[in-house]
């Protein structure tokens, strides 16, 4: 079976990252996927150490991402980026964790302008040679 995990970089109470990557989800489990979302606003990750292997709960989130088939991989809009909670989580993945793997991106703005958040994201996903699908999803 298809596995399939959200990870959604919002912190906010009534997250509409968070909900748009559940209507993803969602969707994925119809077509027959099996799915898992990873809320990092709800687990306990500390600041990425690079001379600390394993913190907090590293090891079982990068573990779940390394067994997916494919990621959709969420976050708001923040100073034109990405938010600082998905950019620690994505210092603990490596090529490890997405050799092989599609990854979709999807970001929510509350107004602003989703463009470079996007193209940060594709970026650093690259860099650990995931495969990014060329159609990615704004959302204002």
């Amino acid at each position: 079976m298809t596995r399939i995990v959200a990870i959604s970089g919002s912190r906010r109470d009534g997250s509409t990252t968070r909900a748009a990557l559940r209507v993803a989800l969602d969707a994925a489990a119809d077509a027959g996927a099996d799915t898992h979302l990873i809320d990092l606003g709800a687990v306990d990750l500390p600041l990425y150490h690079p001379d600390e292997e394993t913190q907090g709960e590293s090891e079982r989130l990068t573990r779940v991402v390394r067994e997916a088939d494919g990621v959709l991989a969420g976050s708001p809009v923040y100073r034109g980026s990405y938010s600082s909670t998905f950019k620690n989580f994505h210092d603990f993945c490596g090529a490890d964790e997405y050799a092989n793997t599609a990854v979709g991106l999807l970001v929510t703005a509350g107004g602003g302008s989703y463009g470079g958040t996007l193209e940060h994201l594709r970026s650093t996903f690259r860099n650990v040679h995931a495969w990014v699908v060329p159609h990615e999803v704004g959302i204002r």
